[in-house]
């Protein structure tokens, strides 16, 4: 009998145990069903599904809160960001940009992959896209500037031009970033970017040089349907806040300048008979002005190096402003302005 007793005890302690490992189970099920829904693609997937781009946007941010698993919310960031700067939502863009590139984990399985230096970069083209060049020009002197990726250091090295050409108040101002950008079109490592350079300098100067450049070099790049007039440049802030020394026209990459006043056949005789009798002779010729030293001596060195006797003084403004003057000396030949627009250098004369 007590055997009896001690058996039917331990057979109800067996199902109890077999119970309590039921409902252990099913709530782990439940967690790991729970955990699965809020990956980033899951997220992602039902973001998707909303009636709208801002019930979307809405999903995404009450769904992120609840996520824990660090590369999950990353991702989740990365899309947000992405959505935002699709709907020219670019202050936005940069904070949740700002958000994943703060976040030290990998990519996030079944999304796309990208590096933390790649999202920082996202978020300086977002706060430039409005404007604000200071938050800018603080990301891309923060550690990614020590970049070991060269396409990294490509983009770097646009943005701080397009950072630059935020900053012109005037025409004037235009000089030196432009000369960068015309440098970085002779640089191998600067390839990635050549199209959106091109593009820049077009927009900037309305030179149809680089809009042909554009459609011969990159008929494929969206920078090429932006020149022949396929799709539209993005109404950013950025591309009002530059000023322009010509006008670029999509379609036909023409400069809209003024008609120039027509000439008599006498006129036109006399101001030919003027040019052929008195040829202008200067003794230097200048390739840019800048206001940082560094700048200057990047370009010297890469014009020296093309055997042009170049060297670079200083000019200090009345605002007070000193500005590094980039110079070649004219030869015994007399052709060196010839030799350094031959070699992709524009230059003027200097008595």
């Amino acid at each position: 009998m007590l055997k009896q007793v001690q058996h039917d005890e331990a057979f109800t302690d067996i199902s109890y145990m077999k119970k309590i490992i039921s409902i252990i189970a099913a709530i782990f099920l439940c967690t790991c069903v729970f955990a699965a829904e809020l990956t980033a693609s899951f997220v992602t997937s039902e973001a998707a599904k909303k009636d709208s781009v801002e019930e979307s946007v809405s999903y995404l941010k009450t769904q992120i809160s609840k996520m824990t698993v660090a590369a999950e919310k990353r991702a989740a960031w990365i899309f947000l960001a992405s959505l935002q700067e699709q709907m020219a939502l670019y202050e936005d863009a940069q904070k949740s940009y700002a958000q994943a590139a703060g976040i030290a984990a990998g990519d996030a399985e079944g999304m796309p992959k990208k590096t933390n230096e790649q999202i920082v970069l996202d978020a300086v083209r977002c706060a430039l896209s409005y404007g604000d060049y200071a938050t800018a020009d603080s990301y891309l002197n923060s550690a990614v500037r020590n970049s070991k990726n060269a396409n990294v250091q490509a983009y770097i090295k646009l943005y701080t031009q397009w950072s630059a050409l935020c900053k012109a108040d005037d025409v004037a101002a235009l000089q030196e970033p432009l000369v960068m950008l015309q440098a970085y079109l002779k640089v191998d490592s600067m390839n990635a970017v050549k199209p959106a350079v091109l593009l820049t300098l077009w927009y900037v100067t309305g030179d149809t040089s680089y809009s042909q450049q554009i459609t011969k070099l990159y008929p494929k790049s969206i920078e090429a349907s932006i020149v022949r007039g396929d799709a539209q440049l993005l109404p950013t802030p950025f591309w009002f806040f530059v000023p322009k020394s010509g006008e670029a026209e999509q379609g036909t990459g023409s400069i809209a300048m003024p008609e120039e006043p027509k000439q008599t056949a006498a006129e036109k005789n006399a101001t030919a008979s003027e040019a052929s009798v008195a040829p202008a002779r200067f003794t230097k010729w200048q390739l840019g002005l800048f206001r940082t030293e560094s700048n200057a001596k990047l370009l010297a060195d890469e014009v020296k190096a093309k055997g042009f006797d170049a060297y670079i003084t200083t000019e200090k403004r009345a605002s007070g402003t000193t500005y590094f003057i980039v110079l070649v000396r004219e030869d015994k030949n007399g052709n060196v302005a010839d030799r350094l627009r031959s070699s992709g250098y524009d230059c003027y004369g200097v008595e």
